[in-house]
């Protein structure tokens, strides 16, 4: 028997960033939230233990449980699509925090061109481009607009870094805490990139360089350098994360209650309006609904998309006649970058989740492409991440891959090889979309999202372009051997790439050209709102977070304004 909770003012799906910023806005302001999580409770003292390698980065304790749970993937509409049993090509995050627990910590705004990339485009090279199965748009908001939200996320989440990029947009106020260490290894980057006439920096980092408080008190630890960020929590509460931040923030209102073990399957409706949604009890299997003036969808962004899907909230995207948004403009990244050996040894084995230092002169639009059958570009970056024991095994492609030989690379190069890599732009394109699944289901009855995805002829010329840039850094740092990835073709779901997955349901200025406006509102249903990097209707050349931060602070004050008046935001 279905069990209904009493009512509150809003309900947000999902406790990691987004859910914390606009529940920590939200009741801040006096309105009363409940956050559902369908993952388990957890936080910094979880944590306290030993550095798992296997527990954390191989078999992925803190990510979503595919046994229940997943999605299925095809290249193209004539393939059969198949469920992802492992995970391979991305890491879904499942818990309290969400992704924003496990994550690295590289913190960048996106491009003032990643938000008008249509109009700029379109300016500079013409409207035939790229050709018409490339779906680009602008997003409905400027750089500018989402200044001041970038700047807000920043000083909560107390980010290390550096104003030295001349490519990217203005900002407001310095970063919150200064760069990290620019270690021997970054510097000797720095060197190489200075005299190929770059513009290096040191990576945004939300692993932070000292002790930092946040204007709403909450307290960020200094990073050990320990080398244990991406995919594990932070036993030194030193990476900013939902947990340490905004969860707390909303808590101290007391008008904030978080349930974990909260799979919520279906957002209500009635007379076109959301009331409230729907959620079992992962561990008793009961089921709940939860009445709320207010919904907003805060989980990853397959998900978001998936809970509108299934609820019937919107036109679902039919690549065969281009009607229909819900699902449209997905898009991925491509790694593109190469791996040099050197004579000398590094302390690889040290860093952090965004220790680096990066460039950004193959970024966006700061070259021409005049001459060149793509648009956009990457963020290059030398990463010292860390390099852990099992996940690390760099050796030239013409290694035997067994035997004395074998073994003899393997530790030579463990601490003589820098690998560059690129974070690729994505484009969308007409073929590129997330439905439903109408073969599989998962645990609650529901059916699975359906991934339908592969690299375009943009993404395998940029991935070469970067790569061989990236070879010509390496070189110039004194590789003894440089090699550039292997051209792509075809995208596969292993192994591993980027959990940077972004669209399906994009921000857009028009219901014609996206799902929600520029407050995040559903352009359908006005108590609906769906914040993440499904809002983005292109991928960038950077890591999203910090962009996904500032979307939810935007959201979080039409929530706000909603709640006290009512009807369309825009």
């Amino acid at each position: 028997m279905t069990k209904t909770m009493p009512k509150v003012d809003v309900v947000t799906v999902g406790v990691g960033w987004t859910g914390g910023i606009v529940a920590a806005e939200s009741a801040k302001a006096g309105l009363k939230v409940v956050g559902l999580e369908r993952g388990a409770k957890r936080g910094t003292e979880d944590f306290m233990n030993v550095h798992d390698e296997y527990r954390y980065a191989i078999r992925y304790e803190l990510m979503q449980n595919l046994s229940k749970e997943t999605v299925t993937f095809r290249n193209n509409r004539k393939q059969r699509a198949l469920p992802m049993r492992q995970l391979g090509s991305f890491l879904l995050g499942e818990g309290l925090g969400g992704s924003g627990t496990h994550w690295n910590g590289q913190t960048y705004r996106f491009l003032p061109y990643d938000f008008e990339m249509k109009t700029m485009t379109e300016k500079k090279y013409g409207k035939d481009k790229l050709g018409s199965d490339y779906l680009i748009q602008n997003w409905g908001m400027t750089y500018d607009e989402l200044e001041p939200y970038f700047d807000k996320y920043e000083k909560t989440a107390g980010i290390s870094g550096e104003d030295k990029n001349p490519f990217w947009g203005k900002r407001s106020s310095e970063y919150p805490t200064p760069p990290m260490k620019k270690t021997p290894l970054l510097q000797k980057f720095e060197k190489a990139a200075d005299k190929l006439g770059y513009h290096p920096y040191m990576v945004p980092s939300a692993n932070l360089s000292e002790a930092y408080k946040n204007p709403d008190g909450e307290q960020i630890n200094a990073c050990q350098y320990c080398g244990f960020c991406e995919r594990f929590g932070c036993e030194y509460g030193a990476k900013a994360s939902p947990e340490v931040t905004v969860i707390p923030t909303a808590k101290k209102t007391g008008n904030y209650e978080v349930r974990c073990n909260s799979n919520v399957i279906e957002v209500l409706t009635k007379g076109g309006k959301a009331t409230g949604v729907k959620y079992i009890d992962t561990i008793s299997g009961e089921e709940f609904i939860q009445p709320a003036d207010v919904v907003v969808l805060t989980s990853f962004m397959m998900n978001n998309a998936k809970l509108l899907m299934v609820s019937n909230i919107g036109e679902m995207y039919d690549p065969a006649t281009g009607k229909g948004t819900l699902g449209r403009n997905y898009c991925y990244q491509i790694m593109p970058g190469a791996t040099g050996f050197f004579d000398e040894q590094f302390n690889t084995f040290m860093g952090a989740g965004a220790l680096g230092m990066c460039i950004d002169d193959f970024n966006g639009d700061s070259f021409d492409h005049s001459d060149l059958d793509f648009i956009h570009g990457a963020n290059i970056a030398l990463m010292q991440l860390g390099n852990r024991p099992i996940g690390n095994n760099p050796v030239p492609s013409d290694t035997p891959t067994w035997g004395a030989e074998f073994k003899k690379q393997s530790i030579m190069n463990y601490t003589r090889s820098l690998s560059l890599g690129g974070q690729g732009a994505s484009i969308p394109h007409k073929e590129n979309f997330l439905t439903l699944d109408s073969t599989y289901k998962d645990a609650y009855g529901q059916p699975l999202l359906q991934l339908n995805y592969d690299f375009t002829k943009q993404d395998i010329a940029l991935h070469k372009f970067i790569s061989d840039k990236s070879a010509g850094i390496l070189k110039e740092m004194g590789a003894k051997k440089v090699e550039a990835r292997a051209p792509i073709d075809h995208y596969n779901i292993v192994p591993y790439q980027s959990t940077h997955n972004t669209g399906g349901t994009v921000m857009s200025l028009t219901p014609e050209e996206g799902v929600v406006n520029k407050y995040l509102q559903h352009w359908d249903c006005e108590n609906l709102f769906a914040v993440g990097a499904g809002s983005f209707s292109n991928n960038s050349g950077y890591n999203p977070t910090a962009t996904v931060g500032a979307l939810a602070y935007r959201c979080a004050e039409g929530v706000i304004k909603y709640s006290k008046k009512g009807g369309s935001l825009v």
